[in-house]
């Protein structure tokens, strides 16, 4: 008996759904990334208002000044949905977890000098706050935001900021010699110590504003980057350089992985957002220009903690480097 094997192609009708062939066009075929956000925004046929802020509607455009054609073209470069997102996470976390395990393991930081060791507690450990504050706001945008490609983006990054708080305070622990104690202490000096509270009160000033593309401008490009530029850089390089703390750099691992890979997704937003319109150009600068000062005044008492003796020039470092940022998608910062 003989068997032929034969092969049959079979052309499908069309490559993807159709609301993203009118996007791509019919020819080409959707990335994961793409299937996963694009078209996924709530549109049409809401039955009511929200109770809570009767003229909008649920999902509504005009949450925020900036105006896009198609907020879906508000894309993330790193190409995050779920899968992808959990995937490179669980990675970071496991290489994160080693590293505080060969600390503890070794009692790597038993030898660490005492005044920076206090040095660090004082300026690292209340950042927590500030990184829940970040994870609040950026909730804030994922339940406010328009296009999925920026709300589900935002809703992983407020989880990444969540990680942030987790890792700063498990740091506090090994440095306290695991005394809860140490976080009581930095609570009370967020809440109270006058080098904090110009931080703290920008923080909630963060929390009451409505427009969530504003908040996304304050809170992931401008704040994220004095506070992550300024302690988890500038101060640990100058740590190492100064006062052998060899050790920091991993225990910090993870977020300063995560912040130099979540900035490029940042400067995407804005610099096509801004390519939208100049209209959008204008406000997104307006909004640079209101906030900018406002973020270096509230963390120039933060800069005097880390440099007692430099703060002025790390201040200036600091802006100077968020405004080449803020050419380079092109915008400006000029009110400095």
């Amino acid at each position: 008996m003989t068997i032929d094997l034969k092969t049959a192609s079979v052309k499908p009708l069309r490559r993807t759904f159709d609301h993203l062939a009118e996007k791509l066009g019919p020819d080409k075929n959707p990335t994961r990334y793409q299937e996963a956000t694009w078209g996924l925004q709530p549109a049409t046929n809401f039955h009511y208002r929200p109770t809570w802020d009767p003229t909008r509607e649920l999902y509504d455009r005009e949450r925020t000044a900036i105006v896009m054609d198609d907020f879906d073209d508000l894309v993330d470069p790193r190409q995050y949905y779920y899968g992808t997102w959990t995937i490179q996470r669980g990675k970071q976390q496991d290489s994160q977890e080693k590293n505080f395990d060969l600390v503890e393991k070794h009692g790597l930081l038993n030898g660490l000098d005492t005044n920076w060791k206090q040095r660090i507690l004082a300026l690292l450990i209340p950042l927590r706050h500030v990184a829940w504050g970040a994870n609040t706001n950026n909730s804030f945008i994922a339940a406010y935001g328009y296009g999925a490609p920026v709300t589900s983006a935002c809703t992983m990054h407020m989880m990444d900021h969540l990680g942030v708080a987790q890792y700063i305070t498990r740091i506090g622990l090994l440095l306290g010699n695991n005394d809860p104690e140490i976080l009581d202490i930095a609570k009370e000096a967020w809440m109270n110590e006058p080098q904090w509270q110009g931080l703290r009160e920008l923080v909630e000033l963060t929390m009451v504003t409505d427009d969530w593309c504003e908040l996304f401008v304050v809170q992931n490009f401008l704040l994220d980057s004095y506070v992550h530029d300024l302690v988890f850089e500038r101060f640990q390089a100058a740590a190492i350089e100064q006062g052998g703390v060899t050790i920091l750099p991993m225990l910090t691992e993870f977020i300063n992985e995560w912040r130099r890979e979540s900035s490029r997704w940042v400067d995407a937003v804005l610099k096509r957002a801004a390519a939208e319109s100049t209209e959008n150009t204008a406000q997104l600068n307006v909004w640079i220009e209101t906030w900018h000062p406002r973020v270096r005044d509230a963390m120039r008492p933060v800069a005097e903690l880390a440099f007692p003796t430099q703060a002025a020039r790390e201040l200036a470092a600091l802006g100077e480097a968020v405004s080449t940022r803020s050419a380079k998608l092109g915008l400006h910062g000029e009110a400095l």
